[in-house]
Formats: structure tokens, sequence, C-alpha cells
């Protein structure tokens, strides 16, 4: 029989249950710089674990940060749904420092990343475990997805390289083009999966993804898949189930591929690790390869960084193994030749090539937002005498502005080196090259190879495939054709406005057209003897350093030494509103708290380049500094919805 007491007592434990399995967390929208959030849960969740939160009418992604006491001031929501999908403490932990120090949310720097999954059972990753052990691979023994005959011999010289990269945690490869880098990568993944453990192998961009995943399936089979952003939902869905399941070693592709959820990362490899790619233009604007070298020492995975032309900011800070023979020794000849656009000598040159059943690169630089004077006689770009960067023509204002401190000061006719008149500013595009060629030698098969025809993924591999099989005959296009791509049948190329590139308004514009000079180069005579004509009025400059670009690298750190990375560090403040006098404003209001502090130097501010996007006005604040850590102090403390913060930048417009 009931008591008063026994009623009162069952009651008294009902609320005390009910306050016990109430769980209150802190969240942050996933995707979205929303600040911290509060809700309750009825069960206990990890730190970590995906979510989905009402958010006024709708349902949001979020990720559970931080078990809290039950909140004074306001009520709580109720977490809807709690998925099968966690971010683990290392992925947040990488995504913190990214949000600091790419100066993004919390949300933003975690969708990055692929999330881990639950685990469901160990039978699947069990079967994985035997599969590998099934088809184990080495050196000597490539397991069962190599063709006879295609089994992986090192030279001397490569074996010898690899050898030395195994007892390095991070370095550099600096090896010619066509040396065989590849093989060293692919030797390396396999000591990586012999001793269990998971390997990443980052390109700049998806336009080399179609070769190296024919290469790497033909060593490692199924166990490798390739990751980057022209996958469909589904692809990339199916991709993350096998490697959930165990089922994958090897994960290639783009910048996006360094965010997959490996359980036991052994190896990171950055391939072309100088090109600007691997820097994203939205937020949070990390650096791949510098996050690469980043969770390599987070994660204990060896990295290895990768290209013929490293940058300067690597080739300075790390450790540099060189591969200084090509695997297939060709000669290369070179021929400087005058002018400013194509030629009827080079269509010439390029129906000879054709005839005599070869095939034929022609590169055009991409067409910028800007033009720069620069004089026909003697090649030089008219320069900013504060920033030693190309000044940038204006023609609506009829001004030159240097895009770094806003220098400004009248067109020129004349040139400041050599007293030739007029100046010219005029660039052949990609369509016109392809009209003249097309119209001279109409029997040749032209595949245009620029962002404007490659479009898709699908694009893009069915013209490498024509290339490849020789239903055409000359690539033509811009910096794509630069990505390390290997035809052994191209025997020509053709190189234009190199001058341009030269001539940038940006403090690595010597590096850009040296880089770009010898990578296009490295794409003909990798199996026979090749001819290329360049077309520039600087042989001097780029004579001395055509088959020595370590010296090369050697003679720029005394130009930028003091004033440009990787002696200093640079930042980029973005300030953009639909109201001009809101975004000057801001800009001011910025400088002047910026002005307190003293070791950071403010190098310009004022109108962005590209003056308007999308209806909004666009200023620019560009600051350097000797210490990396008083950057970010002084740049935190201006931080704030208005402005966006680009650290490390690596494009000024």
């Amino acid at each position: 029989m009931y008591t008063v007491e026994s009623v009162e007592l069952w009651y008294n434990l009902l609320i005390l249950k009910e306050e016990i399995f109430i769980y209150y967390y802190q969240v942050t929208l996933h995707r979205s710089s929303a600040p911290i959030l509060t809700y309750h849960y009825e069960q206990p969740l990890k730190i970590g674990q995906l979510i989905n939160v009402p958010v006024h009418s709708k349902t949001k992604l979020a990720i559970v940060l931080k078990e809290v006491e039950k909140p004074e001031s306001f009520e709580t929501s109720t977490i809807f749904e709690v998925l099968e999908t966690y971010y683990n403490s290392m992925q947040i932990e990488i995504a913190k420092f990214i949000a600091t120090y790419y100066f993004s949310s919390l949300g933003e720097a975690l969708a990055l990343f692929m999330p881990h999954r639950s685990p469901r059972s160990h039978a699947l990753r069990g079967n994985a475990d035997e599969s590998l052990n099934d088809n184990k691979i080495s050196n000597g023994d490539i397991h069962s997805h190599v063709e006879h005959g295609n089994e992986l011999i090192l030279s001397a010289e490569q074996q010898k390289v690899y050898e030395e990269l195994l007892i390095k945690d991070r370095a550099l490869l600096f090896g010619v083009t066509g040396s065989g880098k590849t093989e060293i990568f692919i030797s390396l993944m396999i000591k990586t999966i012999e001793a269990k453990k998971q390997c990443i192998f980052l390109m700049p961009e998806i336009s080399l993804t179609p070769q190296m995943e024919t290469r790497l399936k033909k060593y490692f089979g199924n166990r490798v898949v390739m990751w980057h952003s022209k996958l469909s939902k589904k692809q990339k869905e199916q991709r993350l189930e096998m490697i959930y399941n165990g089922e994958v070693d090897i994960v290639a592709g783009a910048r996006s591929s360094l965010f997959t959820p490996l359980e036991n990362l052994g190896l990171i490899i950055v391939d072309e690790e100088h090109d600007d790619s691997y820097k994203s233009k939205i937020k949070p604007r990390y650096h791949a390869r510098d996050m690469a070298v980043y969770m390599g020492q987070k994660l204990g995975a060896k990295v290895v960084l990768a290209s013929a032309t490293p940058s300067l900011g690597s080739y300075h800070k790390y450790d540099v193994v060189r591969l200084k023979t090509p695997f297939i020794k060709t000669e290369k000849n070179y021929f400087f030749v005058e002018g400013t656009t194509l030629t009827n000598g080079m269509i010439r040159r390029v129906n000879k090539n054709f005839e005599a059943g070869e095939q034929s690169l022609l590169f055009v630089p991409t067409r910028g937002n800007f033009k720069y004077l620069y004089c026909q006689k003697c090649g030089v770009t008219h320069l900013c005498p504060y920033c030693s960067v190309g000044m940038a023509l204006h023609r609506n204002v009829r001004h030159l502005k240097c895009h770094y401190c806003n220098y400004t000061e009248a067109i020129r006719e004349v040139c400041t080196h050599c007293g030739h008149t007029p100046l010219s500013s005029q660039r052949m595009g990609t369509v016109e090259a392809k009209e003249m060629i097309e119209h001279g030698i109409p029997s040749l098969v032209v595949e245009q190879f620029d962002r404007d025809s490659i479009t898709t993924a699908s694009k893009l591999k069915k013209a490498l495939k024509r290339f490849e099989n020789r239903e055409s005959h000359l690539l033509l296009g811009t910096q794509m054709l630069s990505k390390g791509h290997d035809y052994a049948n191209i025997t020509l190329s053709i190189i234009l406005g190199i001058d341009y590139i030269l001539g940038l308004a940006d403090y690595r514009a010597r590096e850009r057209a040296m880089s770009l000079l010898i990578q296009i180069a490295g794409r003909s005579g990798r199996a026979k003897s090749a001819d290329v004509i360049i077309q520039s009025s600087n042989k001097d400059f780029f004579d001395l350093y055509l088959n020595d670009y370590e010296a090369f690298l050697k003679d720029e750190m005394f130009f930028v030494e003091d004033m440009y990375p990787p002696f200093v560090s640079l930042a980029r403040i973005l300030i953009s509103h639909i109201k001009e006098s809101k975004a000057s404003k801001t800009t001011l209001d910025t400088v002047t708290k910026l002005k307190e502090f003293t070791d950071v130097e403010i190098v310009g501010h004022g109108k962005a380049p590209v003056e308007r996007i999308a209806n909004k006005y666009r200023f620019n604040i560009l600051l350097r500094c000797n210490k990396r850590s008083v950057l970010l102090k002084a740049l935190h403390s201006v931080n704030n919805p208005l402005i966006e913060i680009d650290m490390d930048p690596v494009e000024f417009s």
C-alpha cells in the first residue's frame, strides 16, 4: 500500500533521474561562421560527434565540441538526431589550428575534413587486412595487380634517393623533369603499406589525376582511390565507404585528399609542391603543402615534398634530396626568338613536326585581370620604384598602379630601361592562337587545354586520351600545361608570353616565370630529342638558369631577403562592402588599429586591384612582419566579420 511519503520519494527520484539524464553540449554549426551554440540531449555524446540540430525553422548539421553545465540564462533546444559519423580528437585539434592561423570559424575549418564512422563490425576490417596480406607488395615482389613486365625497378640514383628519403621525417625531393620521381613515390608507398600504414598522395589539381590514377592502379589495384572536388556526391560516398571498410591504402588527388579519414596515416607526398593551386582561394584560406607538413608532425607521418622547380620557401626550410639525372637522357635544344605573338614561322615549325608524325605543345599565358606595359625591344616590364614588381595598366583612369603599395604614376610611352617607344600591353589568348594554327594547318587537330574548354573531369579525361592516342596533334593551353603531364611524343614546345609572367605585380614574378618555363619545357623531350622555342626578350636571364634551377634559387635568395617570404611573413586583409564609403572607412579604421603594432609594417592600403566584385567594393591592406607570432597577434586584434584575412597570400587581386 502506497503512503504519502513513498509517493513523494518516488516522485523526487523521477525528477532526479530526469535531471541526471539530460546533458548539455556546446556545438558548432558545420561550414558556418555562426557563434558557438548550446543544445541538450538525453544521452551522453562524445566530443566530435556529428548531429542535426534545429536552427530557427531549419535543421542544420553540427559538431559536438564540449559538455557544459545547464545554462542559467536561456532555454536550450534538444538535438534532433545523432549521426554515425564523428571527427576524432586529432581532426578537431588540427581544425582549431586552421581556424586560428587562417582566420576562419571552427565550423568552417572542420568542414574541410571528411568524418570518421563509428565502428559497426570488425569483420570488414579483418577481411581487408587479410586481403592486404594476400597481396603483400615489395620492391622485389609487386603484388598481383601488376601485369608481367611492369615490375618496379629503380636506377642506382633513384635507389640512393629512395634510401635517403626513408631516414628523413620531412624532406624536399628536388628532381629534374623526367627523372623518375613517381617510381620513388611508389617505392615509398610500398614501404609504408608493408608497415600496415596508409598514404596520401597530393597533386596540385585534377588535371593530373587521370594519368597518375593509371600508374598507381597498375601497382596497387583497387586499394587506391582518387579524391577531388569534381567527384559526384555518390562517388564520394562510395569511396568513403571503401575507406571506412579498410579497403584503401592510398588516397590520391587534389588538396582535399589531405582531409580524408584514414585511420593510420604513415606517408604524405606533395607532388609539384611549388604550385599555387595548393592554396585555397576561399575560407579557410589554407595552403595544403604547409598543412601537409603540420599534419605530418602531429600524426607522426613522413612528409615528402617534390618538384623539379621547388618553391623558394621549401628549398629554404627543408632538407633537400636531389635527383639530378633524367631517367631517359634526351637532347633538348632551346631557341629564343623576339616578338609578342604567334608568328608564321612558328606555325611552319609546328607543321613540320606534324608532317614528321610528332606532337607539339603551345603555351599561351593566362589572361589575367590586368595588363602591364612592357618593352617590345628589351622585354622589360615597367616596375614600381618601391616594390620591384610590375605596375598594372588602368586605361580607364589613365594611370599605372602598383598593387602592393598603391603608388601611381602617369602612363608611360618610353621604356625607362632602354628608351624604346612605344611600350606595348597586347597579349594573345588561346582562342586567337587556335584560330591561327587551324587556319595555317587545316588538317592538324588542336586540343585546347585551358579552364574555358576543360570544365569537367570527363572532358579532361577525354582530351588527354585523344592526345595520348594521337587523335589530336597539338596541345594548346595555359598554365594547365605545366602540371606534370607525361607524353612521349611531344618533340616541340613553343612558349609565348613568358615576359608577361616575368613582369607581373608579384614579388615571385621571377620565380613563377622561371619555374613555368622549365615545367613547360619539361613536357617535351621525355623519350626523344626535342626543340623548345621561347619567345622572350630576356634571353640572358632565362638562359642562365635553364639547366640549373638550383642556381636560380640561390640567386633569388638575395633578391627577396629582408623583404619577402620565406624571410618575412606576409598577410593580406580584404575588405568588401556594397557601400564604398563603408568599405573605405573600415579599411582606414583597421589601418589605424594596426599602427599600434610597431613591429608590423603596413606595406600599402587602398582599393583592391579588382575594385568591385559581385556589386561589392573591395579594399586591400598588405602587411609584412619579421615575426609570424607578432603578425598573428595584430591580425587577431582587428579581425571582425567585415574583413577577410589571407595569411601567407599567393595572389593579390
